[in-house]
């Protein structure tokens, strides 16, 4: 059986294989920018501009050479991170335990996953025991998540749907217990390996990115296309006019003029103020794991935002609890510690996933408070687990929940947690069953969102009042849990709780209580929102939490003014006794009909605020209202995690640059679908986003957007001015063969090199402004803005060399060139100096002019370096001109040729 499993599946390995040099030489020279320079070397070869071709081809030779460093680095560093061999215990069809190396495991192999862990090395689901499992390098989460037992039924395994009862390949498994005859251990059976694996499809992400659309990219081919087209066109014809112009001579210098308009610093020169605001960006404690998308950043047009730990502070603190009954509510108790020995004080004690490590409790922070708050300790087996099993009648034990001392001669007693059913977000709730001393008193406890734990509780044991007071609490910005429980069996047998279905579990629950916790707003939410809304960006909320809570939250922040409406959206599917409805209702009222016309309505400002369910049934009974809803809504509640990746792409859909910031977890899905992702983790790095913040709250969300229009600006003013060195250029060239001279090869390397690279990489040097700007930056290269201003500032470059011509040759000391003879046989002449002289004031004025300062970016007094840069170019250049004016020299030799 397993030889012919190792043959279907093959060797769990993810093999990234790392190139030879000479493999990505080649790959690399087959790149078209490289395709182009080996041409124009040819081509100025042929021309005789040796020493112009020789410095592009030492130049080329560099940057192909770094080039082919940092990818193999880069593949190697990829190698390492992917391979994964260790040695693992397995327990196949004999039954007997064997340790194999992990290149031999396929899935249906059973893993015995060790008390100390491991990395483990595939994709398993998790058969008995517990594991306390590190998924940050996954989703950026840094706590560790407790897996529990998948539980057995007939249904089709998914990983993404099952995620709580999956080991994911690559995750850090810390520590493993409840498995085994021995307790010790946990039980796995592989799932998927190799590239089938969760880490191999992050490898995958890696190997084949997905393409950045942005309108910037593709325009500036297709303007570079237009601009050789137009210029060799020009050429062409002014040459053609020209009786004594040989075809040769066309074909040579017509070619040529296409080599100046794609410049050898083109590709450095777009990237330059990308790389400056990545390192920016590091120094703020934000990394980014893929640099062309800080430009995409600063198109971005709507900002979407997770609440819990995003708007609102990780940890909760609780406000109080309240019993609840067939006869209504009890008083609030501020603190559950106070309550009498009841259900109710065993479920806030025992229905959660904390576990000890190395005597530390670690989870949920929510689940954290609650057990603090109610005084008992948390006691888990040591070794094989025989005393306490034995102490609870047999039960295999996870873990025991011990009442504070004042208690123990009171009615409540240690309860063991022997079943876990852990939390879902698309379950909304999770459960557990506990037992008493010596196996009695079998109960089941559930928490979870009110609606859902209402939903699953007998009509009868639910408070008259439960709506209101949901209501209540969830309007002040609490956070609101719903408790509930019920007896079973007590004669259930050893262990047949581990073999019970949670739907049997968690059906005909009786109602116990709320617990209220208060869930702050971050200081600077409302900060961050309020500038976001000054620079007329839209903000929104999506989360799994109330939606009234949601509503209260959205407007502590500022997302929701004051004096502002909020409109509820009610969607409802269709079923046997009804059909779809759509329904609208303002906050504090009761629900219309079928008004849908409310969404146009300009009378008032309002928002919108839809929850899963609804948006559910929206998308898919009513799509023609649904870009209305979304163009209006702010609050979206009680979202699953597909739904929040649905939402972003609806949002893009309408032509909206979206942003998700989240805390990396339940956001993985929206975080990759939104165009650009920010994950809140203190992991310098993290697969569910492109971006990661050290610093845990939303203010690196306006630095992003700031740094991403400053790239934007910058690659804008870059393209713009190399556009225009290159119509300098070619203007200056133009010029001179119509007076059958041209440029020296040294003045070509001049300009292109030394004065013009330099120019470049300082411009890129400014910093973003300090404020958000309401205007958005242009993302089109082809607008008429831009391609206007090149044209005024072409036809300003020409006629100032053609003045220069003309002024030079009408002086009476002006000596004509030898008009029988053509190129550089004509050097050096005084029409090649008065062009060369004017032309390189005008490539460091251009720098200056194109060069974009306000709103978006710093004003050019704050770049010291293009300033400096400038006015050392500006007085050598100046200097030049003064040499080259006295008797002949040296440097008069180097730029006459």
């Amino acid at each position: 059986m397993y030889y012919f499993r190792s043959r279907i599946y093959g060797p769990n390995l993810i093999d990234v294989p790392v190139k030879p040099y000479m493999q990505l030489l080649f790959e690399e020279v087959l790149n078209p920018f490289y395709v182009f320079q080996v041409f124009s070397i040819i081509l100025w070869s042929i021309d005789d501009y040796y020493v112009y071709a020789i410095c592009i081809f030492i130049l080329s030779i560099i940057s192909i050479s770094i080039s082919l460093y940092e990818t193999r680095k880069q593949s190697v560093i990829l190698h390492n991170m992917a391979r994964l061999v260790t040695n693992v215990t397995i327990r196949r069809n004999s039954g007997v335990e064997e340790c194999v190396n992990s290149l031999e495991l396929v899935p249906g192999d059973c893993l015995i996953i060790p008390q100390e862990g491991l990395l483990l090395p595939c994709d398993a689901a998790l058969l008995a025991g517990e594991c306390l499992v590190n998924e940050s390098m996954l989703t950026g989460e840094s706590l560790p998540v407790l897996k529990t037992p998948l539980l057995a039924g007939e249904r089709k395994f998914s990983s993404e749907s099952e995620r709580r009862h999956t080991l994911f390949c690559g995750t850090q498994l810390i520590q493993a217990k409840g498995g085994g005859l021995r307790g010790d251990c946990a039980i796995a059976v592989v799932t998927s390996t190799g590239f089938f694996t969760a880490k191999g499809n992050l490898v995958s992400s890696i190997l084949y990115p997905q393409p950045i659309n942005f309108r910037f990219y593709r325009d500036a081919a297709i303007f570079l296309i237009i601009l050789a087209a137009v210029i060799g066109t020009i050429y062409s014809i002014v040459v053609l006019f020209r009786a004594k112009v040989t075809v040769a001579q066309l074909v040579i210098r017509s070619l040529d003029i296409v080599t100046i308009v794609v410049p050898p610093a083109l590709p450095a020169a777009l990237t330059a103020g990308t790389i400056y605001a990545q390192n920016r960006l590091k120094r703020h404690g934000v990394f980014c794991i893929s640099p062309p998308r800080i430009n995409v950043f600063g198109k971005v047009s709507l900002c979407c935002f997770d609440k819990t730990g995003t708007l609102t502070e990780e940890g909760l603190d609780v406000w109080g609890v309240m019993e609840g009954g067939p006869t209504g509510f009890s008083e609030l108790v501020p603190e559950p510690r106070l309550l009498l020995p009841g259900p109710m004080l065993s479920g806030l004690a025992c229905c959660h996933t904390v576990t000890l490590l190395r005597g530390q409790t670690l989870g949920e922070p929510l689940e954290l408070k609650m057990v603090e708050s109610t005084g008992w300790t948390l006691q888990e087996p040591e070794g094989d687990g025989k005393v306490l099993d034995a102490e609870f009648g047999h039960h295999k034990v996870l873990a025991v929940m011990r009442p504070p001392a004042p208690h123990l001669q009171s009615i409540s007693e240690a309860v063991a947690i022997v079943q876990r059913f852990p939390f879902s977000s698309a379950l909304q709730r999770m459960s557990v069953v506990t037992v008493a001393c010596e196996g009695r008193s079998a109960f089941a406890f559930i928490k979870g969102s009110p609606e859902m734990v209402v939903s699953l509780c007998r009509a009868e044991t639910v408070p008259e009042h439960f709506s209101s007071k949901l209501h209540s609490f969830s309007s002040e910005g609490l956070r609101v849990l719903a408790l509930g429980y019920k007896p079973l069996d007590s004669k259930l047998h050893v262990n047949a709780t581990v073999f019970v279905h949670r739907e049997e579990v968690e059906k005909d629950m009786q109602f116990l209580g709320l617990l209220m916790m208060k869930n702050l707003v971050k200081p600077e939410s409302a900060n961050v929102i309020n500038t976001l809304r000054l620079a007329h960006l839209r903000s929104v909320m999506a989360t799994g939490d109330n939606i009234l809570t949601a509503v209260n939250v959205a407007k502590s922040c500022g997302m929701i003014l004051s004096k502002e409406k909020v409109i509820f959206v009610n969607a409802t599917p269709h079923t046997d006794e009804s059909r779809p409805t759509l329904m609208f209702s303002l906050e504090d009222e009761e629900a219309s009909g079928t008004q849908s016309s409310i969404i146009t309505q300009s009378g008032f400002d309002y928002h919108l605020a839809i929850e899963g369910k609804s948006f559910a049934s929206l998308c898919e009974h009513f799509p023609e209202y649904l870009p209305k809803v979304l163009m209006r809504a702010t609050v979206f509640a009680r979202m699953l995690p597909d739904q929040k990746t649905q939402l972003v792409k609806e949002f893009q859909k309408l032509n909206y640059r979206v942003s998700m910031c989240g805390d990396g977890a339940n956001d993985c899905g929206a975080l990759q679908a939104a165009d650009v992702g920010v994950s809140l983790s203190e992991a310098e790095a993290s697969v569910a986003s492109t971006f990661t913040s050290k610093t845990e709250n939303i203010s690196c969300v306006p630095l992003l957007i700031r740094e991403g229009r400053c790239s934007l600006v910058t690659s804008f003013s870059v393209f713009r001015y190399m556009a225009l060195y290159s119509l300098i250029q070619f203007c200056s060239v133009l010029i001179l063969y119509t007076m059958h001279t041209t440029l020296g090869d040294w003045q070509f390397l001049f300009f292109d090199l030394p004065l013009v690279t330099l120019l470049v990489f300082v411009m890129g040097k400014g910093g973003p402004s300090n404020e958000l700007h309401p205007c958005r930056p242009p993302a089109s290269l082809l607008s008429l803005p831009v391609l206007a201003s090149i044209f005024l500032h072409t036809c300003m470059i020409f006629l100032g060399q053609l003045g220069a011509l003309l002024i030079t040759t009408s002086q009476d000391w002006y000596i004509p060139l030898n008009s029988t003879v053509f190129g550089k046989e004509n050097l050096p002449n005084m029409e090649n100096f008065s062009v060369f002289g004017l032309s390189g004031f005008q490539y460091i004025i251009i720098a200056v002019v194109v060069t974009k300062g306000y709103p978006h970016k710093k004003p050019l007094y704050y770049n010291g370096g293009l300033s400096k840069c400038a006015h050392c170019c500006h007085c050598g250049f100046s200097s030049y001109q003064h040499c080259i004016t006295t008797p002949p020299s040296t440097r008069h030799t180097y730029f006459a040729l």
